[in-house]
């Protein structure tokens, strides 16, 4: 009697296959893998495993070999104001209050429109890609404009429904820009790659009755709020004076510290202040450099990590960095939290690549579907190259993330398992087409 021979197992189709030399999957917490491969198919993540075991599994549609890369999650910019990229260099060496009121909202006020709001967040979008960023959160004027820009590059966006109380060439006060922002929620429901926070500006421009509303809406819609927050010391001051309270205190009080609270900044925190946020489940948006270049201060970062904060990290806008590079932020934020807390073990490198990817996915509620290489999840993915012989020896893909390379060395950029940078180049747009966007802005803003 003869016995079956059984057939091989059929390999699995699949649209694409990468392997690199090393994987950075952040979950597990701080391991690189070598030799392995994602398996990627309808623009989610279907398998992270070594190479030999993928090829045997998948039969890829396409295959990419980058035999001197890492691959790790697209990187997530926590806070920014995108279409502010039309002002970088515009207003350099002042102090926050003096650079807002003397420069910034002089400008904004004669030159926003949804045309500024539209080119500027095109710009933003190309140069955060170019730098593996896949996922921003923007705080800004006329937000279906942000919203179409990011969606034209097909990058995944966070958009903030901007409140303030005075009024713009926008919205005339608080329940204008509210019903505003709601609308181009509306507008953008179906977009997958597109969410929404509440962002009113900060507690010295939002008054109580306001952020009531906004905290009630932000429970029925289950949105975050997304705010700058004791980011001067002059803020703190102020806010003494006005309402006899520090900000945080005040907003405890009006009921907007929960785990939807995206506290900006977050500089002149105390020890109290940090366990109140940690005990509330409030995330921080980390931004080293604007903090720096505006002397705002240095964020108690290795405290915060270790009261159990999330703190995700941030470039604020390019008028006031004057990059939107998440690269330079890790290597920013590492070296001040060590040198702030006379620690040299303090934020390392592992712990600050989950800063600018799952901490920063958590704080908007996507952490279930980006911020790591995990099985199911959506294929927002940056491909590093670290064969450049300035770059040599590399004895740990991970430190070298954070203080060696920089963004140009970025090669590869996919979000929704598509394609948008390739071999440093945008696929979606042409750099002339950039290029005669920011003359055309540079001319009008200098006339």
């Amino acid at each position: 009697m003869m016995t079956a021979t059984p057939l091989a197992s059929t390999p699995q189709p699949i649209d694409l296959l990468i392997e690199p030399r090393w994987v950075i999957p952040i979950e597990p917490a701080g391991i690189v893998l070598e030799g392995h491969a994602l398996a990627v198919d309808q623009g989610r993540i279907v398998a992270l495993l070594p190479g030999d075991e993928a090829l045997a599994r998948f039969a890829p549609r396409q295959r990419m070999n980058l035999a001197e890369h890492v691959l790790l999650p697209g990187l997530i910019n926590l806070h920014t104001h995108a279409a502010m990229t039309l002002l970088r260099g515009y207003a350099d060496d002042l102090p926050l209050r003096s650079w807002l009121q003397e420069k910034i909202w002089p400008a904004e006020a004669k030159h926003v429109s949804p045309a500024f709001v539209r080119d500027g967040t095109l710009l933003a979008c190309a140069e955060m890609l170019r730098g593996g960023i896949t996922c921003f959160n923007d705080m800004y004027f006329h937000p279906q404009e942000s919203c179409s820009a990011a969606l034209r590059l097909g990058m995944r966006a966070a958009i903030g429904i901007t409140v303030i109380e005075f009024p713009t060439t926008y919205a005339a006060d608080a329940e204008d820009y509210l019903t505003k922002g709601l609308a181009a929620r509306d507008q953008c429901r179906d977009e997958p790659m597109v969410s929404f926070c509440l962002a009113p500006h900060a507690p010295y421009t939002v008054a109580d009755r306001t952020f009531e509303r906004i905290a009630t809406l932000a429970a029925q819609l289950d949105v975050p709020i997304h705010i700058h927050v004791h980011e001067t010391q002059h803020e703190i001051d102020e806010s003494l004076q006005q309402h006899g309270m520090r900000p945080l205190e005040r907003l405890r009080r009006l009921g907007l510290l929960d785990p939807r609270l995206i506290a900006v900044h977050a500089v002149h925190l105390n020890a109290d202040e940090i366990g109140l946020l940690g005990e509330h489940g409030c995330h921080i948006a980390h931004c080293p450099t604007s903090n720096m270049k505006l002397a705002s201060g240095i964020s108690p970062v290795a405290d915060m990590l270790a009261a159990g904060l999330h703190v995700g990290l941030g470039s604020d806008g390019a008028a006031s960095n004057n990059r939107l590079d998440l690269f330079r932020e890790m290597r920013h934020a590492a070296l001040l939290a060590k040198a702030a807390s006379g620690d040299a073990t303090a934020v390392n490198a592992h712990q600050v690549l989950r800063m600018a990817t799952l901490n920063g996915a958590a704080a908007l509620g996507l952490d279930g579907s980006i911020g790591s290489l995990a099985t199911g999840k959506q294929a927002d993915l940056c491909a590093v190259r670290l064969d450049d012989w300035l770059l040599q020896p590399c004895f740990d893909p991970a430190s070298h993330l954070v203080y060696a390379v920089g963004r140009e060395h970025v090669s590869h950029v996919w979000t929704d398992g598509k394609l948008r940078i390739c071999d440093g180049k945008p696929l979606n747009i042409e750099p002339c087409e950039l290029l005669d966007i920011s003359r055309m802005w540079h001319n009008i803003l200098c006339s």
